[in-house]
């Protein structure tokens, strides 16, 4: 009778406590892979729950729409791009950075020529890109770092087939290729790409992957108690990267390829150490830069689209 009365008492608490958590949803930008490992890592050890929460974590039917969620109130934090938040916020969507997951820029120009030595050498090339504006913008200034400018190249849309359009010869380089992802899947294809990371020429320096949250809930407790999560399943995974993968492959049986596995050793370098921490001066540079290049219709400031939750 004692028996059955203690494990009723210890169910009801349970309960309650599972009860008590928060519920918080988060939007990923794409479908997971290795770049959402800190966030991957955070739910294998727990820190969620540690933190009181019950994380949702859902894949977009459309990379465009996780922001858009969150602006619309649908859902609580997004993953997207430092670059588009500044498009947002010229457009007035109620959004705010409050965590970076990765801190540095995914984004190159690649070739397979190794007479291509620098960005000068794309003279009279065929440039594949993916995205017109912002592509032309990047690749526009480190040409002009390397005293070239747009018309030495000739820039093909190549409709997001990028490594196939270079392995095919369709194109001599392509821009919008990640230094994690299509690097290493031309490495495995058993070329070695020519790499010029976009912040070496010109281009200012900027946060790849960042967490935004809808401007009125900023301040909830849940937000806070998010990135602390995020912060010990960063620490984690900085400090056992083979377990974190290991757990993740077992967890994503389809994603444990070749590749993944290369790109998760590849990223860990890459991961913003403190998530909460944001660099104003970063993000009012990347400000300048869309403006000067007409890409954003006026300069908002920073702390009208990201935040520091201490």
């Amino acid at each position: 009778m004692k028996k059955s009365l203690s494990a009723l008492l210890l169910g009801a608490v349970l309960t309650a406590h599972a009860s008590a958590a928060e519920k918080i949803t988060l939007v990923l930008d794409w479908y997971i892979n290795p770049d959402h490992a800190p966030i991957m890592v955070a739910e294998q050890i727990g820190a969620f729950k540690a933190e009181g929460l019950e994380v949702n974590i859902v894949p977009p039917s459309d990379p465009a729409l996780p922001p858009r969620l969150v602006a619309a109130g649908q859902a609580d934090l997004a993953i997207t791009y430092q670059p588009q938040l500044h498009f947002f916020a010229d457009q007035g969507l109620p959004l705010m950075r409050v965590g970076t997951l990765i801190n540095t820029p995914l984004n190159t120009v690649m070739a397979l020529d190794n007479n291509i030595a620098s960005p000068a050498d794309l003279r009279g090339k065929k440039v594949g890109f993916s995205v017109s504006g912002i592509e032309q913008a990047t690749l526009g200034t480190m040409l002009q770092h390397e005293k070239r400018s747009l018309q030495d190249v000739r820039m093909i849309n190549v409709n997001f087939q990028l490594t196939s359009a270079l392995l095919a010869g369709q194109v001599d380089a392509i821009i919008g290729g990640y230094r994690n992802i299509e690097a290493v899947e031309l490495e495995l294809q058993g070329k070695k790409p020519v790499v010029f990371n976009v912040e070496d020429y010109g281009v200012p320096a900027y946060d790849e992957l960042i967490i935004v949250a809808n401007k009125d809930q900023v301040n909830q407790p849940k937000i806070k108690k998010f990135l602390a999560a995020l912060q010990k399943g960063t620490d984690y995974l900085l400090a056992h990267p083979q377990p974190g993968w290991d757990v993740f492959a077992r967890n994503h049986p389809e994603l444990n390829t070749a590749l993944n596995r290369l790109a998760w050793q590849k990223t860990l370098p890459l991961f913003a150490t403190n998530p909460a921490k944001l660099d104003s001066a970063r993000y009012q540079a990347y400000e300048q830069f869309l403006f000067a290049n007409q890409l954003i219709k006026k300069i908002t400031p920073v702390s009208e689209y990201a935040t520091e939750i201490k």
